[in-house]
C-alpha cells in the first residue's frame, strides 16, 4: 500500500487536470461579468501568478537546454533520456496544488483582502524571515527527508531523476510539496500580518523562489567563480547548480535551499564543493564528440520541435499542434536571424557504448535549399562544420537530407575534393539508406516502378533491383542519364532496366518506389493494392485510400543509447533516419573511407550486414 500523500489525487487525468483550474476562472469570469463595482480579486491574481511560474520553468528548462552554447559548462555529461522526461512529465502538479493553498490562505486570513501593489518595508522583512526562518527549517525538513522511512517512501522520487535539470525542481510527492509551499508561504503570510504585505512581494517572492530552485537543479553550471574569488562570503550565501548535483551524488551532504551556510553550521558542506565548481565552469569535464549528424531544419513551424523550446514536445514525434501557431511569428523572426548570421549549433546529443553522438542543424529551411542564390551560402555553413567537427577530433560526421543534395556538393563530394587533410571522414549515409529500402521490397516482388530514377539512391536501388532480376520501370526523360544506369549493370540484366517517361506506364504496378515527389493527381494511375516505398523529402502525402504508404528510410538505434531524450522530426523514439544511421555504422566500424558521391552498389550488403551486427533493426 503507498504511503499517505505519496502520488497525487489527480495523477491519472492527463491534460484534464487543469480543468481543476476551473473554479478559479469561473471566479473570475463572474466577477468580472456580473458584479457593478469590480473588487479585488485573489482568484485572478493566484491564475496570473501560476501562468508565471509555469512560464519561469519552461523558460529556465529551454536556457538549460541551449546546448549550443552550455555544452562546455556542464554539470552532467550525460542528457536526459525518454525513461526521465516521462517520468518527470506532470512536474507541474505543485503549482495547482500551490494554488488551491493560496486560495485557502486568502479566505483563512482577511490581511490579504486589501493589499497595496507596493510596500518597500515588506522586501526587508521577508528577506529576513527567509534566512532566519525558511532556510534553517527547510534545511531541517529536508534532512529529515532522508531519513530511512521518508526517502523510501517520499523523497526517493525526486532522486529517481538520474539527470537533475530544471524541471526536476518540480518532481516530488504532494506531501513534499504541501511542506514546501507552507515554508515558502511563511514570509509573506508574517510580512502581511506585520502590515507590510503588498502585491509585488507576493509576486516577486514567489517568482526568484522558483527561480532560485530552477538554478540549482539545471545541469549548466552559470555562476562564474570570479564572483566567489572577489568576494568569498558569497558562497555561503549562494548555492550553484555543481553545490545541489553533489547533493544528488553524495546525499548526505548539501541539504540547504540556497544559502550553503547553514550545510556549514550543520556540518554537511560537501568539502569538494568549490573545487569541482571551478572545474565544471572551467570545461575540464567537457566530452568531444565522436560522431555527428550535420541536420538541417524542414520548415519554420517545425523548427520550434527542439529541445530548448518545449522539452517534453520535442520527446513525441512530430506533428503539427494548435498550440505551436502563436510561437509562429518568433519561429520566423529566427528565420531570418539564422540565415543572416547563423552557423550550425548543436541541437541534441546521446552516448553509445561511452561514445558521444550528437546532432547539429545548419540553419536553413527546406525551401532555401532550392534558392539559387543560397547555394554558396548553405555550402559554406556546412563546410565550416565540418572544419569545426575536424578541429574538435570529431571521427565522423553524416550529412544529412538536403545537406548532402547531388545539385548542392555532389553528395557532399564537393567539401572532400576541397579539403583533402580532413581527418574526419564525410559520409552522406546514403549506401544504408538504399539498403533499409530495398529490405522493404518483398523478395517475390518482380516489377518495381522507380521515382527519382537517376538519382544517387534511385541508381543504386535500379542496378540492385535488377541482380536480383527485378523489372525497374525508371521514370525520367533523361535518356542519357538512363544509358548511363543502364550501362553499369552486368550485361545479362540491362534487360530488366527500362526507361518510361510517364506515370501510365505503371498503372500496373504495384510496388513503387517514390524518389521524387508525386502528386495526389500522379498517385491515381497506381492500381488499387499499391504500396508506396519512399526515399523523398517531404514524404508525399498519402491520398489513396486503397493504398499503402511506407514511411521514410529509418532505423532503430541499439538498444544500449543512453541520454536519448528527443524524437528526430516525425520519427519514433529511439528512431534515426536512415542517413543518421549510415553515419553511425560507419563510426562503429571504423571505417577510413569518405562515403561521399555515388552509393557503391556492392557495399549496400556489406553495410546492412554491420547495422545488424551493431544491433541496429529496422522499423
Amino acid at each position: 500500500m503507498a504511503a499517505f500523500l505519496s502520488s497525487w489525487p489527480w495523477e491519472n487525468f492527463g491534460n484534464f487536470k487543469y480543468l481543476l483550474y476551473g473554479p478559479l476562472i469561473a471566479n473570475v469570469v463572474y466577477t468580472r461579468m456580473y458584479e457593478d463595482t469590480p473588487k479585488f480579486n485573489w482568484c485572478l491574481h493566484i491564475l496570473i501568478l501560476c501562468a508565471l511560474r509555469g512560464a519561469v520553468y519552461t523558460l529556465c528548462s529551454g536556457l538549460n537546454h541551449w546546448h549550443f552554447l552550455t555544452r562546455k559548462r556542464r554539470v552532467v555529461q550525460q542528457t536526459v533520456d525518454f525513461k526521465q522526461i516521462d517520468n518527470e512529465w506532470n512536474w507541474d502538479n505543485f503549482i495547482l496544488l500551490h494554488a488551491f493553498m493560496a486560495l485557502l490562505a486568502t479566505y483563512t486570513f482577511p490581511v490579504f483582502t486589501n493589499l497595496p501593489i507596493w510596500n518597500s518595508k515588506g522586501y526587508l522583512f521577508a528577506l529576513l524571515l527567509h534566512i532566519a526562518v525558511v532556510e534553517p527549517l527547510y534545511y531541517f525538513v529536508h534532512r529529515l527527508l532522508h531519513s530511512d522511512y521518508f526517502f523510501t517512501n517520499y523523497h526517493s522520487l525526486h532522486h529517481s531523476s538520474v539527470v537533475p535539470q530544471t524541471l526536476t525542481a518540480g518532481h516530488a510527492t504532494p506531501l513534499e510539496h504541501i511542506i514546501f509551499g507552507l515554508i515558502m508561504g511563511i514570509p509573506i503570510l508574517v510580512t502581511c500580518l506585520l502590515g507590510y504585505g503588498s502585491l509585488r512581494l507576493i509576486y516577486g517572492y514567489v517568482l526568484i523562489f522558483d527561480f532560485l530552485k530552477c538554478l540549482g537543479h539545471g545541469y549548466t553550471e552559470c555562476v562564474p567563480p570570479v564572483i566567489f574569488d572577489t568576494l568569498p562570503f558569497l558562497k555561503y550565501l549562494i548555492y550553484t547548480p555543481t553545490y545541489h548535483y553533489l547533493h544528488r551524488k553524495e546525499m548526505n551532504t548539501n541539504f540547504c535551499l540556497f544559502m550553503p551556510l547553514f550545510d556549514a553550521l550543520g556540518n554537511t558542506l560537501n568539502k569538494k564543493s568549490w573545487e569541482l565548481h571551478r572545474k565544471i565552469f572551467s570545461g575540464e569535464e567537457t566530452k568531444v564528440p565522436d560522431f555527428v549528424f550535420l541536420m538541417h531544419c524542414v520548415d519554420v513551424i517545425s523548427s520550434i520541435h527542439v529541445p530548448f523550446v518545449l522539452r517534453s514536445f520535442v520527446s513525441l514525434p512530430y506533428t503539427t499542434r494548435l498550440f505551436l501557431f502563436p510561437l509562429w511569428p518568433l519561429a520566423l523572426a529566427t528565420t531570418m536571424l539564422l540565415w543572416m548570421f547563423g552557423k550550425a549549433f548543436l541541437v541534441m546529443g546521446y552516448t553509445l557504448r561511452g561514445r558521444v553522438h550528437q546532432s547539429w542543424c545548419v540553419p536553413r529551411y527546406g525551401f532555401q535549399y532550392f534558392l539559387p542564390f543560397a547555394k554558396n551560402g548553405i555550402n559554406d555553413v556546412i563546410e565550416d562544420a565540418i572544419l569545426q567537427a575536424d578541429k574538435l577530433g570529431v571521427k565522423v560526421i553524416s550529412l544529412a537530407a538536403l545537406n548532402k543534395n547531388e545539385a548542392l556538393n555532389g553528395g557532399g563530394t564537393l567539401f572532400v575534393k576541397k579539403l583533402p587533410d580532413l581527418r574526419v571522414r564525410v559520409t552522406h549515409g546514403n549506401t544504408l539508406t538504399a539498403a533499409v529500402i530495398l529490405s522493404e521490397i518483398h523478395k517475390d516482388v518482380k516489377e518495381v516502378f522507380l521515382t527519382g530514377a537517376t538519382s544517387k539512391l534511385g541508381r543504386a536501388i535500379a542496378l540492385y533491383l535488377c541482380r536480383r532480376g527485378v523489372r525497374v520501370m525508371m521514370l525520367t526523360k533523361s535518356k542519357e542519364r538512363f544509358q548511363s544506369i543502364q550501362n553499369e549493370a552486368a550485361e545479362e540484366h540491362r534487360s530488366c532496366l527500362i526507361q518510361v517517361t510517364k506515370f501510365q506506364a505503371a498503372q500496373d504496378c504495384k510496388t513503387w518506389v517514390v524518389g521524387k515527389w508525386i502528386t495526389p493527381r500522379e498517385q491515381r494511375w497506381a492500381p488499387p493494392g499499391t504500396h508506396f516505398n519512399q526515399f523523398v523529402v517531404p514524404s508525399i502525402l498519402e491520398f489513396r485510400r486503397d493504398c499503402t504508404y511506407g514511411k521514410l528510410a529509418a532505423m532503430k538505434l541499439p538498444e544500449d543509447v543512453q541520454g536519448l531524450g528527443t524524437c528526430e522530426y516525425t520519427m519514433d523514439r529511439g528512431v534515426v533516419h536512415a542517413c543518421h544511421a549510415g553515419g553511425v555504422v560507419h563510426f562503429l566500424e571504423g571505417y577510413k573511407h569518405h562515403e561521399v558521391g555515388t552509393i557503391d552498389v556492392e557495399m549496400i550488403d556489406v553495410v546492412w550486414e554491420a547495422a545488424m551486427k551493431h544491433g541496429l533493426r529496422p522499423v
